[in-house]
């Protein structure tokens, strides 16, 4: 059985971390390409959206422009928007829609909200949009529910600003989005209290 870091003796743990260092100094040397990003947080497990903030908050601490599209929720208060507000022109928020298909119960007006906000978020992916990153908060779900055909998707995601990341989230990410996609992260659910009754919360929901 091999020794723990703690009963490891000082001078065998640094020459093994040494050796650790060696092996990954090599390993980055090889990594030498820069380009944007297509990133797919999908799975069934929560925390798709709340990543993908994370992504977009580390962007804003380099002095990145984001631009966050928002399908489905624009008709609910979240925390992240109001935090986001305090970057001013740096960010770009737009959320437009009403709830999810079981919520709304009008796949005509669930289309039509999906088209609005897709032609918003064909501007934030156009080379002279000046975005260095854009979220696209939920359209898995979109393109699930055939609100949007991924046909029409993926030409604008291909012809964007080569340096520009995007981040694509929601369940059941199209099997061919998955294919194009740079970084692809699947949710899995281990545990929800919403199972025991517990409600959605400020601050961890929304």
């Amino acid at each position: 059985m091999s020794d723990t870091p703690k009963q490891r003796d000082p001078e065998r743990h640094a020459e093994k971390m040494a050796k650790k260092a060696r092996a990954r100094e090599k390993i980055m040397a090889t990594k030498q390409i820069e380009k944007g990003l297509i990133i797919v947080n999908t799975g069934k497990g929560k925390g798709k959206s709340t990543a993908g903030f994370g992504m977009v908050l580390r962007a804003l601490g380099h002095g990145m422009k984001v631009a966050v599209i928002q399908f489905i929720k624009g008709s609910r208060d979240i925390g992240e928007k109001k935090a986001l507000q305090a970057f001013g022109d740096q960010v770009h928020f737009f959320a437009c829609g009403e709830g999810f298909t079981w919520e709304t119960q009008n796949i005509e007006k669930d289309r039509a909200l999906a088209a609005k906000t897709w032609a918003e978020a064909e501007k934030a992916l156009l080379p002279d949009s000046g975005f260095d990153m854009v979220m696209l908060d939920e359209l898995n779900v979109v393109l699930k529910y055939g609100y949007l055909d991924l046909d029409e998707v993926m030409p604008a995601l291909l012809a964007r600003p080569a340096m520009q990341h995007v981040i694509i989230t929601g369940r059941n990410a199209p099997e061919a989005l998955v294919e194009h996609a740079d970084l692809v992260t699947e949710m899995t659910l281990v545990k929800h209290p919403f199972r025991s009754g517990v409600k959605a919360q400020k601050g961890v929901e929304f």
